[in-house]
Parts: C-alpha cells; sequence; structure tokens
C-alpha cells in the first residue's frame, strides 16, 4: 500500500511538473501579471518581515558549495560557538524594534547535540517571556524528539531550506541527502511546529529544477518560502558563479508565486546584489514577505530603506 501510495505521490508529481512546465514559456510581461493577480487573490495585501541572528558561526562539517561557513572551504567567516542567552535576548528585541515579526536562530553544523538543543531552548524561552516577538530557529538536520523540546519552550516556526530541486542537490552538496532535509521539515511537521523552506537560486541550476524545488515545497505544504540568490563567496565552489540577471529572478518569483499561491514569498539573501533597482517589481510580482537586516556571512542594506520599500509597495497594491 504505502509503495502504491508513493507510485502515486511520484504520478501527481510528474503531471504537475508538466502542467507547470508551459510558465516557462509565458512572456515575462505575462508571468508578472498572473503573478501579480495570484498573489492579491490569494494573499491580499499582507507583507511579513523577519530577521535572523548567527547564533552560532563557521566550522561547519558539511560541503554545501554555497556556503562560507564550511571548514572545507578557505573563506574570512568568523568561528565561534553559540552566544549567550543575554546576548540573543538583547538582538532580538532589536528586531522588534525594527520592525520584524519573527526572529530566527540560525546555527552552523550538520545540527545540534542535545546540549546545544538544551542551550536553545532556554535562548527561546527568555525571548519569549521578556521580548514577546515570534522565535525561529535554523538549526539543520534535526528529528522530532530534538524539535519538540524547542517547541516547548516557545518556538513555533522550524527552518529548513531544500535549497534546489532534487536532482540538482547532489552538485550542490553531498555530506548528506535531500531525502535527510525532507525528512528534518516531515519531522518539523510531526513535532508541531510551522516549517520555512525554500532555497538558493543562481547556483547552476535549470528552470526545470527551479520547478521541482516549487512543486516539491508544495507537495511538503510548507508555510513561508525564502528565497535566495546567490551571492558568489570568495574561497567557496561558486566563488566565480555569474550574479543572475534581474530578470531571472523576477521570472523565478512569478513561478513561485503561481504554483505556490497561499504562501508567503520572502526575498532573503542576494536581493541587493541581483535587484539593485528592482527589488520593487520583485514584490510586484508576488513577493509578499522579506528578510531584513542581514543574511549570517552578508551584509543586508539600512533596515529603515526596507521599511521604505514595505510602505511604498503596500501602497502600489493597495491603488491596483
Amino acid at each position: 500500500m504505502l509503495q502504491e501510495a508513493e507510485g502515486n505521490n511520484n504520478g501527481n508529481l510528474n503531471t504537475m511538473k508538466h502542467s507547470a512546465s508551459h510558465l516557462l514559456d509565458l512572456p515575462l510581461s505575462e508571468l508578472v501579471s498572473r503573478s501579480h493577480d495570484v498573489k492579491l487573490r490569494n494573499r491580499g495585501t499582507s507583507f511579513s518581515l523577519c530577521t535572523i541572528l548567527n547564533v552560532k558561526s563557521g566550522a561547519c562539517s558539511e560541503d554545501c558549495a554555497f556556503c562560507a561557513q564550511s571548514a572545507r572551504y578557505g573563506t574570512d567567516a568568523r568561528v565561534y560557538p553559540y552566544r549567550p542567552v543575554d546576548d540573543i535576548v538583547e538582538r532580538a528585541r532589536a528586531a522588534k524594534a525594527s520592525g520584524a515579526s519573527r526572529f530566527s536562530l540560525v546555527a552552523s553544523g550538520r545540527g545540534p547535540s542535545r546540549e546545544e538543543i538544551r542551550h536553545v531552548a532556554r535562548c527561546v524561552f527568555a525571548i519569549r517571556e521578556q521580548v514577546g516577538i515570534r522565535v525561529c530557529a535554523s538549526l539543520g538536520l534535526m528529528d522530532a524528539d530534538g524539535l519538540k523540546t524547542l517547541r516547548d519552550a516557545g518556538l513555533t516556526r522550524y527552518h529548513h531550506n531544500l535549497e534546489t530541486g532534487r536532482d540538482f542537490f547532489p552538485r550542490v552538496v553531498t555530506t548528506h541527502s535531500y531525502d535527510q532535509r525532507v525528512s528534518t521539515i516531515l519531522a518539523a511537521r510531526e513535532a508541531g511546529l510551522e516549517v520555512c523552506s525554500g532555497g538558493i537560486i543562481g547556483l547552476g541550476e535549470s528552470w526545470r529544477d527551479r520547478l521541482d524545488m516549487a512543486l516539491e515545497l508544495g507537495k511538503l505544504k510548507v508555510d513561508s518560502v525564502p528565497l535566495n540568490i546567490l551571492v558568489p563567496i570568495a574561497g567557496t565552489p561558486l566563488e566565480h558563479m555569474p550574479i543572475l540577471p534581474a530578470c531571472a529572478v523576477i521570472k523565478t518569483v512569478c513561478l513561485f508565486r503561481i504554483l505556490l499561491p497561499d504562501v508567503p514569498i520572502r526575498l532573503a539573501g542576494g536581493r541587493e546584489s541581483a535587484l539593485p533597482d528592482m527589488q520593487g517589481l520583485a514584490f510586484w510580482a508576488g513577493a509578499d514577505a522579506m528578510l531584513i537586516g542581514g543574511y549570517l556571512t552578508v551584509r543586508g542594506r539600512a533596515v529603515d530603506q526596507d521599511l521604505r520599500l514595505v510602505k511604498e509597495v503596500k501602497e502600489l497594491w493597495k491603488e491596483h
């Protein structure tokens, strides 16, 4: 029975891939128009902001080809253990003051030890008690038991990216599998947490790979989809990868919005370099959430600029 169900799921996914592929042939202007309508029809003028904090940096055992924090690559990324609770609470307080509705604790590494999970739980509890902002975490591969510990401390959402499509994934990461990432997402669901999962575009993947990622995220019924655009970092295997053209980023936003009509599409790392003067168009095309305040090892732009952009975009939506 399980094999039959899996076969049906694979068949349905293949059918969806076939039906979605026609979107790739549409002119960008038509895609933008369609995705804009999908956004307003399904999501209204909603817009959410979040920020992240690198609570443990560098010395990661994994070989993700885009990441400055892998111990396998010669980068300038800082290396430090988990930050103390008081420091993390103060950063959460600053995030809330800047307008963020969510604050995420992000740690390098394959996954946390039991002691590290307990430390994060203490941080989450303190933030909920002293700051009152919703707390997310991104700690790598985890099982349901560890995630339940965090949920009981007050965590509401777990972040764990698929990064790219299933077929392209082995060209980006070899030290763990795509299925292990899917298992962590399912474990977060089992633990009663919301799931934030997306990926990075501009890794060298095809348009089919991007479609595959969007459809897999829909199949997993994730609650938020962050879209990062590769920022090539010196010392990593992808250091010479060209920045993705702005039109390709906009087209990707359109595809994800049309295929995931009810989910926040969150622009994250790389938006400043890939969309220097076109970020407004990305939100017109259907993105409706944003990560502010920087991206682990890559700096973002000033928060007041982003808040001004959000205000302008929401005014445009209301006029439409």
